[in-house]
C-alpha cells in the first residue's frame, strides 16, 4: 500500500473541519482527493459501490443519520439528491466537521444538481506540487514567505535539478497515480489513457453529445499553445470547430479541472493592457501526453521548453494559491506595448508579487525588465521573482530578484 503523501490542503481541511459543518473537495479526477478526504474522517459513504449507494437512493436523509460523523460522503454526483440530505441536515444541526465530500467536477455541469451554496465550503485539490513529493507541505509557501518577509525569505535551494531535471519533473506531471510510479513508461501510458477518457466517457458523461475526434484535436491545440494567450480565431481555425463549439469545449475542460484560464489583470494606473485570458492546461503530464513528447525531445524543441516551464510553475503556484490562508488571486499581465508578466498573485491590500519563468540558468536585469517596468507603475508591488533554471538567489533589484523555481519547493 502507498504511504500517504501529506498535501498542501490538509491544514486547511483540518482547520474548516473544526469551523464550517461541511466541506466539499473539488479538483480534477484522480487528484487523490478521496484519500485525502479520509484522513480527515471516521466513517465514509462510498456512493460508487451499488450497496452503499442502494440506502441513500431510497431514502437519503435516513441514509445520512444512520452515518456516524465526520462522514466522507465519496462520488456524491452518483446519488445527487445526497446534497440536498447535506443541506437539511446542516440546516438543522450547524455543527462544524460533519461532513466532507468528494465527486466528479463533471456534476457542477449538471444543472438540476444542488450546488449547496451557503452551506458547503470548496477547497480545490490540485495534482501533487513538488513540494508534497518531497514531504514538505507543512507550513507557509515561498510565496506567501515573500509576501510576509520580502526577499529575506529567499534562499538558496538544496541539490536543486538542472534544465533536463525540471523539464523531466514537468512531464512527470502531478496525478498521483503517475506521479508516484517511478516507471516513466508506465506514466506516459497512464496519461495517454486519461486523456482518452476526458474525449470519451467524460465527454459523454455529460449528455453533451461532443465529438471524441474533434474535441481531441481541440485539446491537442491547447497543449500545444499551453502558457499562451492565443486568440479565439486561432484556436478555431486550428481546431477545425466554430466559435460556439470552442466555448462549450472551454467550459467542459474547466469543469474537468484540465484546462486554467488564468484572468488578464487589470488596474486604473496600467493602460493598453490585453483582456484575454492565458490558457494552461494543469498538469505538465497532459500536455506531454497530447503532444506525445518527452523531456529529451523538449531540450531540442525551444519553442515549446518555455511553455512547458511555465505550465509547471503554474501548478505549483495555483496548487500553493488554493491552499493559502491568504486567498491570493492569480492573473497574468500583457499590453499592447509588449509588456507581460507570466503570473501576478494579488494578495487584495496586501499587494502584488509578480513572477517571470525563464528556461536560463542565469538570467540578467533585461530578463527582470518587464518586472521593472512594472515596479515602476505599481507602487503596492511587493515584489518582483525571475524564475528560473540555475542554482542560485541574487537580487536584480531592490524588489526583484533571480530565484531558481526549485526555491518554491525547498
Amino acid at each position: 500500500m502507498t504511504e500517504y503523501v501529506p498535501r498542501l490542503v490538509d491544514a486547511l481541511v483540518a482547520d474548516l473541519m473544526a469551523t464550517a459543518p461541511a466541506i466539499m473537495l473539488t479538483g480534477p479526477r484522480a487528484t487523490g482527493k478521496t484519500t485525502t478526504g479520509l484522513r480527515h474522517v471516521v466513517d465514509a459513504a462510498r456512493l460508487d459501490r451499488p450497496g452503499e449507494a442502494a440506502a441513500f437512493l431510497a431514502d437519503p436523509d435516513v441514509a445520512l443519520a444512520a452515518r456516524s460523523t465526520p462522514l466522507l460522503i465519496d462520488e456524491w454526483h452518483v446519488v445527487p439528491g445526497v446534497l440536498g440530505a447535506v443541506k437539511r441536515a446542516v440546516d438543522a444541526d450547524p455543527r462544524p466537521g460533519r461532513y466532507l465530500i468528494t465527486g466528479s467536477v463533471r456534476a457542477d455541469l449538471d444543472e438540476q444538481t444542488c450546488p449547496g451554496t451557503g452551506r458547503l465550503v470548496r477547497v480545490p485539490v490540485w495534482p501533487l506540487t513538488q513540494r508534497e513529493l518531497g514531504q514538505r507541505a507543512s507550513g507557509p509557501g515561498l510565496l506567501d514567505r515573500v509576501m510576509a518577509d520580502g526577499l529575506d525569505a529567499v534562499v538558496d535551494p538544496s541539490d536543486p535539478p538542472d534544465l533536463s531535471g525540471y523539464l523531466h519533473a514537468a512531464v512527470a506531471g502531478g496525478l498521483p497515480h503517475a506521479a508516484l510510479s517511478p516507471d516513466p513508461a508506465f506514466r506516459r501510458r497512464w496519461y495517454a489513457s486519461y486523456l482518452e477518457q476526458v474525449v470519451t466517457r467524460d465527454a459523454e458523461g455529460v449528455g453533451a453529445g461532443r465529438d471524441p475526434v474533434r474535441l481531441r484535436r481541440y485539446l491537442d491545440v491547447l497543449a500545444e499553445t499551453t502558457a499562451g494567450l492565443p486568440t479565439d480565431t486561432t484556436l478555431v481555425e486550428a481546431g477545425g470547430i466554430n466559435v460556439r463549439t470552442a466555448a462549450a469545449y472551454d467550459r467542459l475542460l474547466q469543469a474537468l479541472g484540465v484546462l486554467d484560464v488564468v484572468p488578464a489583470w487589470s488596474a486604473n494606473r496600467l493602460k493598453r493592457l490585453t483582456q484575454r485570458g492565458k490558457r494552461y492546461l494543469t498538469d505538465g503530464g497532459l500536455v506531454a501526453a497530447a503532444l506525445r513528447t518527452d523531456a529529451p525531445s523538449l531540450l531540442r524543441d525551444g519553442a515549446l521548453m518555455g511553455p512547458i516551464l511555465d505550465t509547471f510553475v503554474a501548478a505549483q503556484v495555483r496548487a500553493e494559491a488554493s491552499a493559502s490562508d491568504a486567498m491570493p488571486r492569480l492573473y497574468h499581465l500583457r499590453d499592447r506595448d509588449g509588456h507581460e508578466i507570466d503570473l501576478l498573485l494579488d494578495y487584495g491590500r496586501r499587494g502584488q508579487l509578480a513572477i517571470q519563468v525563464k528556461a536560463t540558468s542565469a538570467p540578467t536585469r533585461h530578463d527582470a525588465r518587464h518586472l521593472i517596468w512594472l515596479r515602476e507603475r505599481l507602487p503596492t508591488l511587493r515584489a518582483g521573482l525571475v524564475l528560473h533554471t540555475g542554482p542560485r538567489v541574487y537580487q536584480l533589484s531592490d524588489t526583484i530578484a533571480a530565484v531558481p523555481i526549485a526555491a518554491l519547493w525547498s
